[in-house]
C-alpha cells in the first residue's frame, strides 16, 4: 500500500491515511492493489474481459447519458484493464459483504447479500447469452425502470429523492454553488484542505490550456466542436474518492461568449493496479486506457470524455464535473434494499462482462446450479476476514506513527 504512495502529491497522503482509517471498508476502496496481488495466486478459469478493475459496490451509481435520459452504470474506471471476469465479481461480493457487516448485519446475512449478487450475475449472464452482441450494446439499465420495478416504497421513495436531486448537479447549478466573483471574473471558491488553487494560477491555466488542445483531438468531431466554444476561465486542485487521493485532479471552469459554465474534472491516470498481475496495456497511454475501458463497459459515456499529456509527461483523463450523477446512499440501505441493491449491481456487472467478453462461454461455464453463488458468497466472507487484518495492520502503522493521517474532519468528506 506505501509503494502506490509514489509520485502522488505528499502533502495529501495523510488524507489519504486518514479516509482509509474510518472503517475495513473504506480501507477496502484504498486497496485494490492488494486484492489484485491476492486474486493473482488463486485459481481462475482463463476467461478475460474488460474488467472494472476496482469493481465495489461504490463504484455504481446513475449518471444522464449524453441524450439526459438517467441510467445505471459502473463509473469509475480508474484501474479498468483486461483481466479474469471472477476478479470484478470476487471484488464486489466482498465489498458487500464489508458493508453487511459496517452495519451492523451478521454474517449470515452478509452472505446471504453476497449470494444474491452471484446469483444475479450468473442469471443475467445465461439471459444475456441468448441475446444478439448489437443488442448488449444497444441495452441501458435505465432509472426509471428500476424505480418502477422497486419493490419496497422505501426503495422507491430514495430513487425518486436521488432523481429530484440529480437535477441539482447541471454545470449551471453546480456554478452558483462552487463559485464567487472576485473583481469581475468567476473563480473556483477555495474549501481547503479539498479544493485550493495552485500557488500559481496563471502557471496552471497556461499549462492546462497546453494540454486542451491534444486532449481536443481525442474527442468525437462534432463533440471537438462543441468543446471549442469554451475557454479556461480557473482552475483548481480537488481531492477525490479514497484510493485516488494523492493522485493530480483538477477541475477546470470554462465558460463560452455567453458566460455559460462548463466543468471538466481533469484526473491523473496511472497504470492499472490489474497490469502486472494480467497482460500489458494495448494502450501506452494510460489515459486513453481508461476512457477505451469505460466506452467500452458503459452503456453510455460523457460526451466530453477523452485523455491528454500533461506538465511532466504525466497521463491525464478528462471529463464532466458532476453532470446529473446519483451516488447509492449505502447508509440508508437496511438488509432489504442492500440485498436489492447487490441483484441490481449482478445485473450491470453481467452486461458488462457480456458486451466485452464471451457471454454464452460465461454462462456454459457458470452453469444452472448454485454452485458459483456459493462459491462467491464464501470468498466474500473469507476475503472480508482478510481485509480486517488487514486493515488492523494499517491501523497499527498509524498509531505507532510509522503512517502520518491529517486530522482536520473537513478532509473526511
Amino acid at each position: 500500500m506505501t509503494d502506490s504512495n509514489y509520485d502522488r502529491l505528499q502533502n495529501l497522503i495523510p488524507i489519504r491515511h486518514k479516509r482509509m482509517s474510518a472503517s475495513p471498508f473504506a480501507f477496502y476502496r484504498g486497496t485494490a492493489g492488494i486484492m489484485a496481488q491476492d486474486l493473482y495466486y488463486l485459481p481462475h478459469a482463463g476467461i478475460n474481459i474488460q474488467a472494472i478493475g476496482d469493481c465495489h459496490l461504490m463504484n455504481f451509481g446513475g449518471f444522464a447519458t449524453p441524450e439526459r435520459s438517467m441510467i445505471f452504470d459502473a463509473n469509475d474506471f480508474d484501474e479498468t484493464h483486461i483481466a479474469p471476469w471472477s476478479w470484478d465479481l470476487k471484488r464486489l461480493a466482498t465489498s458487500f459483504v464489508l458493508a453487511a457487516r459496517d452495519k451492523g448485519m451478521s454474517d449470515d446475512d452478509a452472505r446471504e447479500i453476497a449470494f444474491t449478487l452471484a446469483q444475479s450475475y450468473r442469471k443475467f449472464m445465461h439471459e444475456f447469452a441468448e441475446i444478439s452482441l448489437l443488442d448488449l450494446w444497444y441495452m441501458k439499465i435505465d432509472a426509471v425502470e428500476i424505480r418502477n420495478q422497486a419493490k419496497s416504497e422505501k426503495a422507491k421513495k430514495l430513487i425518486d429523492e436521488a432523481l429530484i436531486k440529480s437535477q441539482k448537479g447541471t454545470h449551471q447549478k453546480v456554478f452558483y454553488k462552487i463559485t464567487q466573483s472576485v473583481l469581475g471574473n468567476f473563480e473556483i471558491t477555495d474549501q481547503p484542505p479539498l479544493i485550493y488553487h495552485p500557488m500559481d494560477v496563471k502557471k496552471e491555466i497556461t499549462a492546462i490550456n497546453m494540454f486542451l488542445d491534444k486532449y481536443a483531438d481525442t474527442l468525437q468531431g462534432d463533440r471537438r466542436w462543441l468543446f471549442e466554444q469554451y475557454r479556461v476561465v480557473d482552475v483548481a486542485l480537488k481531492v477525490v474518492g479514497v484510493g485516488s487521493v494523492g493522485t493530480r485532479c483538477y477541475v477546470v471552469l470554462l465558460m463560452n461568449q455567453n458566460n455559460e459554465p462548463l466543468f471538466l474534472q481533469v484526473k491523473e491516470a496511472r497504470r492499472s493496479v490489474l497490469e502486472p498481475y494480467t497482460e500489458k496495456s494495448r494502450y501506452a497511454h494510460y489515459g486513453q486506457r481508461v476512457v477505451e475501458g469505460q466506452r467500452l463497459v458503459q452503456a453510455a459515456s460523457d460526451i466530453f470524455l477523452g485523455w491528454s499529456t500533461g506538465p511532466q509527461g504525466r497521463h491525464f483523463y478528462f471529463r464532466q464535473l458532476r453532470d446529473r450523477k446519483i451516488a447509492p446512499e449505502v447508509d440508508l440501505f437496511d438488509k432489504t434494499l442492500l440485498n436489492a441493491y447487490a441483484r441490481l449491481c449482478g445485473r450491470m456487472l453481467a452486461r458488462a462482462h457480456a458486451k466485452t467478453g464471451n457471454a454464452k462461454l460465461l454462462s456454459g461455464y457458470m452453469g444452472k446450479s448454485e454452485v458459483l453463488d456459493d462459491a462467491i458468497s464464501h470468498f466474500g466472507i473469507a476475503y472480508a476476514d482478510q481485509t480486517e487484518r488487514d486493515y488492523e495492520d494499517f491501523m497499527k502503522a498509524i498509531r505507532s506513527g510509522k503512517l502520518k493521517v491529517d486530522d482536520d474532519p473537513a478532509m473526511e468528506k
